[in-house]
């Protein structure tokens, strides 16, 4: 029988939450798909309870098979009536080289349930597998500038040509999408102005908290994605926002708890989905780049809260699944005093930047050295958002040579995954049927294509 190591489990508690759309089990692995041998499995057993009544239920966790001797963890939990928990258990990856199955099974009296993931683990000298694990995806640039290139042909998209992105990335092993927004807000100059005016938000999606939708030719390109993304075997964070960039305030909250709430009914079904990505993005300095040391402080204060609140939220219907913030990589020293409280109810940090850092500020492998220590002390998964992109004289982006690109995957490999920004624009397969962006795009798609088959072939010759 292997060793029983170490786990915490959170007692949540709640008295709204699970809907009978959602009953039972659910089991969510960090990260996804492939890890190195360097890097830890968080396994979650999210367990819901939606009746009246309180439930005991064994929870067993197994590697690969259902016996005794592969049994990785096994507890009794009480759920009181409408309520979840979260049974959390970190396995070490190191002697479970190669292709991998974990299963969950909870027993309640002579009802059992199982769920299973699978997982690959490589052998590896470094936290990070030095490939591009996933991207984001925007469903319409928010920049016309910045997205001058992609947007005319990301808004032609239909339904069907989502699903071909999808497969395109799957090609590539890009396995974790990042959908960037659900939401535009059209009036946004200032979070004063919403406050003001109300909150002029469009839907990517047929939301029902708001009728306006954005003028692209898709109908449901949620939809789209997730199914595709189940049969390819995909995960999926959907990324809730746009309220306002890097408002993080009450009223910026009690709108993510609706939009969080109407995202997993609509679409909590598919087995892709796999997170909430929270689009509001922060400095790294966590202040909103604010002067005053009072306002400083508060800007600090509303994001502690902000995760506290959504977390515990999300929490009630969605136990297992976890919670994502990109912040960028600058002015983190100052941040010192806010992370360890952020972090506690935060389950991954994806900060982007590295290879722009100001020359005032400290180098990049200091600030990814400084937030794996942050990370690792609340045990937050800390993951990297390479920017796949450059900048244009007139500001619009165009897809980063492979040789930049390869030397940011070899050069930050303390990163346990790696998502890029963004795919559509930036990769384009030339299979697919509408090409978006420049022909750059289809280059890079085929450069990046042709680096993880070099890196394939060195794995076959090294073994």
């Amino acid at each position: 029988m292997k060793t029983i190591h170490f786990f915490y489990i959170p007692i949540l508690i709640f008295l709204v939450g699970c809907t009978s759309s959602q009953t039972g089990i659910s089991l969510t692995l960090i990260p996804p798909d492939r890890i190195t041998d360097k890097v830890n499995l968080d396994i979650r057993a999210g367990i819901c309870n939606t009746e009246n009544s309180e439930k005991l239920v064994e929870v067993q966790l197994y590697i690969n098979d259902e016996t005794t001797q592969n049994l990785l963890y096994k507890t009794a939990i009480t759920l009181a009536p409408n309520s979840s928990q979260c049974v959390k258990f970190n396995m070490p990856s190191a002697g479970h080289i190669g292709l991998n199955k974990i299963l969950l099974v909870s027993k309640e009296g002579t009802k059992k349930q199982k769920r299973e993931k699978n997982i690959e683990i490589l052998s590896s000298e470094t936290r990070s597998t030095k490939t591009i694990d996933g991207a984001w995806i925007g469903l319409y640039h928010w920049s016309e500038e910045e997205g001058k290139h992609w947007n005319p042909d990301i808004k032609k998209l239909t339904n069907d040509q989502w699903r071909e992105v999808v497969i395109s990335m799957h090609k590539l092993n890009m396995n974790i999408i990042v959908v960037q927004e659900t939401f535009r807000n059209q009036q946004y100059v200032g979070k004063h102005t919403i406050e003001k005016n109300g909150y002029k938000g469009k839907s990517f999606y047929p939301s029902k908290l708001y009728f306006d939708r954005m003028p692209i030719d898709a109908k449901d390109p949620i939809e789209a994605i997730l199914s595709e993304a189940d049969k390819q075997g995909m995960n999926v964070f959907l990324g809730v926002g746009l309220y306002a960039w890097f408002d993080f305030s009450s009223a910026s909250l009690e709108w993510h708890k609706k939009v969080a709430k109407e995202l997993w009914d609509m679409y909590g079904h598919h087995s892709s989905f796999y997170g909430f990505y929270v689009s509001e993005e922060s400095g790294g300095s966590l202040d909103n780049w604010e002067k005053e040391e009072v306002t400083r402080l508060k800007r600090k204060s509303e994001i502690i809260n902000f995760f506290k609140e959504f977390k515990s939220y999300c929490n009630q219907f969605a136990p297992s699944k976890p919670i994502m913030l990109a912040t960028n990589s600058m002015g983190v020293p100052s941040g010192e005093d806010t992370y360890p409280e952020l972090l506690k109810n935060l389950d991954i940090l994806c900060p982007f930047g590295f290879a722009r850092m100001p020359v005032d500020d400290i180098p990049g492998e200091q600030v990814a050295a400084l937030l794996q220590s942050y990370c690792n002390k609340a045990g937050t998964h800390l993951w990297f958002d390479l920017e796949a992109f450059l900048f244009n004289d007139d500001g619009s982006l165009y897809p980063r040579p492979i040789e930049q690109i390869e030397l940011d995957l070899t050069h930050f490999t303390n990163f346990e995954k790696t998502i890029c920004y963004q795919y559509p624009g930036v990769f384009c397969d030339p299979d697919n049927s509408i090409k978006i962006g420049e022909p750059s795009a289809v280059k890079l798609f085929i450069d990046y294509q042709n680096y993880i088959e070099n890196i394939k072939r060195n794995q076959l010759t090294s073994n």
